[in-house]
């Protein structure tokens, strides 16, 4: 029994990593407004997420143990150098938009745990992941390690607010069952469908399991850690939704950030409350802080050919800019860089189906996949996610239009 626990674990990592990654302070901020202002309402939607997440991250981890080149290498030669080049391009301006909130997070979370000024600790925590990226012999090896760290001390804070809150059961357990969506709530499901389905971390996916060592042989413990990786980021988004779903709806508590969330915590159930939310909060931000960097940096390298493994110079270039951008921008601009952060994020998030179709068109190429190409329940759940991502960027480039027009 000791070694097969001891097997499974050792077979988790890449979907760790990405879990890790996905959950950041944006995710976080998301799942609270939802439980405050909706509660339990739309937990049926991370089911579908989690599964159109997993599809994706599965065709990515198959690609991983049955290739030795790079996916995006792999959509250059097959589909022309652009295509590669486009995404490399939106996933860099992707993170390097998301690198904001990562820092502003991190600076919330030590707050919330040490009162200390939250502006401080973006110069603290940018270099420490700096010292990580470039000191480490096997950077791999040590982000596996840490993001499982990480992600224990999420679950394990977490759970205790959820807890503390007391939910009820039989409301809780209608929020899992479908149903019709009134228009004014469509942006709402498209902010949490984005914040739990990420095609730039599906795709990230196939680099960790070549990373890891992973080949054909290996396709169970693949698979296995895709699972349980994805199934645990849905369940740590289910279990802050309904944190807030029962703590803050009943009371008509609305929430506009996770600082917002950490601090009703603390009037309802005490100081700990908020300093146990506000640990979880800055796992979350510091993980998605270092990972979201890499992924970034690795996919503008290997999409512009200059390098696709975490451990080769230009990849660790492109993710250092990302890094400094965003603990520079919390620290000094704040404020003044709103604007900036609005058009990155529009300039990327509609590159975001182009990710996905490049994922499914390899996926479904035999001469690339062989026996590990998709099967046609995988297409059909692949296409769904993809219509329902394009979906969402449609509806989240809609709002991102509005608030420019109005700046």
């Amino acid at each position: 029994m000791r070694s097969k626990i001891k097997s499974i674990v050792n077979s988790l990592g890449p979907g760790i990593i990405i879990a890790a990654v996905v959950l950041g302070p944006g995710s976080i901020t998301v799942s609270s407004q939802i439980g405050a202002s909706y509660g339990y309402t739309f937990l049926w939607v991370l089911l579908f997420a989690c599964i159109f997440m997993i599809t994706y991250t599965s065709m990515s981890a198959r690609f991983g143990i049955s290739n030795s080149a790079s996916i995006l290498q792999t959509i250059s030669v097959k589909y022309g150098k652009w295509f590669s080049v486009t995404i490399g391009t939106a996933a860099f301006l992707a993170s390097l938009s998301f690198q904001f909130g990562n820092n502003f997070g991190v600076g919330i979370g030590m707050n919330g745990i040490t009162g200390i000024d939250e502006r401080l600790w973006p110069l603290i925590f940018t270099p420490l992941a700096l010292l990580l990226m470039f000191g480490a012999k096997n950077l791999y090896r040590i982000l596996e390690k840490l993001m499982m760290a990480l992600v224990l001390i999420m679950i394990i804070s977490f759970f205790i607010n959820l807890i503390l809150t007391r939910p009820e059961i039989i409301p809780l357990a209608k929020g899992f069952i479908p149903h019709s969506v009134e228009r004014d709530q469509l942006g709402i499901l498209a902010a949490l469908l984005g914040t739990s389905f990420s095609l730039v971390g599906a795709m990230y996916h196939s680099y960790l399991a070549q990373d890891k060592g992973w080949k054909k042989e290996n396709l169970k413990g693949s698979l296995q850690d895709t699972f349980f990786g994805i199934i645990m980021l849905a369940t740590i988004t289910a279990v802050i939704i309904i944190t807030s779903a029962s703590s803050l709806h009943p009371l008509g508590i609305k929430v506009t950030s996770a600082a917002d969330m950490a601090l009703q915590l603390e009037a309802l159930f005490g100081f700990y409350a908020k300093v146990i939310f506000s640990l979880g909060l800055c796992a979350a931000a510091f993980s998605s802080l270092m990972v979201n960097a890499i992924i970034g940096g690795g996919l503008m390298s290997d999409g512009l050919g200059l390098g696709r493994s975490m451990n080769q110079k230009m990849p660790k270039i492109f993710a250092m800019i990302i890094l400094i951008t965003g603990m520079l921008v919390a620290v000094f601009l704040r404020g003044n860089v709103i604007y900036a952060l609005i058009m990155a994020q529009a300039s990327s998030i509609l590159a975001v189906p182009l990710i996905g179709l490049g994922l499914f068109m390899v996926a479904n190429n035999k001469e690339v996949m062989g026996i590990y190409k998709n099967n046609t329940r995988q297409n059909i759940i692949a296409l769904i996610g993809l219509f329902s991502i394009t979906l969402m960027v449609y509806f989240m480039y809609r709002s991102l239009n509005t608030y420019i027009s109005a700046f």
